[in-house]
C-alpha cells in the first residue's frame, strides 16, 4: 500500500491518515491555535488512543471513532490549556481513561488516571508505546514513541520539539533542561529516519533537524 501521508493538515480541513502494519495514525488540526490531535488505533484489536484533546469536541468525536470504537484512553502531552480544551467533553463521550505526565497532571481540568514518568510503557491493544519525559516547556511534558517493528520509529512530541527547534521556554534554566532532554533522550538514541509529530504544524524527521542542534543551543531557543 502506498503511503500518501504528509502530515500537512489545516483547521477545518480533513484528517491525514497513515496506515502502518500495526497501527493506524490519523492527524487532525483543531482550534484557534491550530493544535494537532492524533489518533493511534491498533490494527489487530481496534483499540485506540487519542493524543491531545485540544479543541473542537465535535470534530474530535469523529476522530476518536475513526475506523473503530471510541478510544479507550486520552493522553495529554502537557498542561497548557490549548492542548486540553476538549478533554473533559471527549473523555465523557468516549468513556476513556486519562493519561498525563506526572508533574503536569494536577493542572488538567479532569482527574488523571495514569500519571506518566520517563520510560513508562503504555499499551494500545497489542501496540506498546514508550513515554519520554522532555522537561522544560512544562515540568511534566511527555513524548510518546512507537517503535514500528516493520519500519521507522514514530515520535509524538507535543510542544517539546518542532521542525526548526525545541518548544518555547520561559527561562534559560528551562531551555537547558529541554535541549538536554531532547538531545539525550531523543537525538542520541533514535535514528535519523524517526518521524516526529508535533503539537502544532507540520511533521519532520530527526535526520532533517539533527544538523541544527548546535545552532538551537547557541541561540538559546
Amino acid at each position: 500500500m502506498t503511503d500518501t501521508y504528509t502530515g500537512a493538515v489545516q483547521v477545518g480541513g480533513p484528517m491525514d491518515v497513515r496506515r502502518l502494519p500495526g497501527v493506524t495514525i490519523a492527524k487532525l488540526a483543531v482550534g484557534p491555535m491550530s493544535n494537532n490531535a492524533y489518533l493511534l488505533r491498533c490494527t489487530e484489536t481496534d483499540e485506540g488512543l487519542l493524543i491531545d484533546a485540544a479543541n473542537e469536541g465535535d470534530r474530535l468525536r469523529e476522530l476518536v471513532t475513526f475506523e473503530g470504537p471510541p478510544v479507550s484512553a486520552i493522553l495529554t502531552t502537557h498542561r497548557h490549556g490549548d492542548h486540553w480544551q476538549a478533554l473533559a467533553e471527549t473523555t465523557e463521550f468516549a468513556g476513556a481513561a486519562v493519561y498525563a505526565g506526572a508533574d503536569d497532571a494536577d493542572e488538567l481540568p479532569v482527574a488523571v488516571d495514569e500519571r506518566l514518568n520517563h520510560e513508562d510503557e503504555i499499551t494500545v491493544g497489542n501496540v506498546s508505546l514508550s513515554v519520554i519525559a522532555l522537561r522544560g516547556h512544562t515540568p511534566g511534558s511527555v513524548a510518546v514513541l512507537y517503535r514500528d517493528p516493520e519500519g521507522v520509529p514514530h515520535l509524538f512530541t507535543g510542544d517539546s520539539l518542532f521542525p526548526g527547534g525545541v518548544g518555547r521556554t520561559t527561562s534559560p534554566r528551562d531551555f537547558r533542561s529541554l535541549i538536554d532532554d531532547v538531545e539525550q533522550r531523543v537525538f542520541d538514541v533514535l535514528p535519523d529516519e524517526t518521524w516526529f509529530y508535533p503539537g502544532h504544524g507540520d511533521d519532520s524527521t530527526l535526520g532533517v533537524e539533527r544538523p541544527h542542534l548546535a545552532e538551537w543551543r547557541d541561540r538559546g531557543w
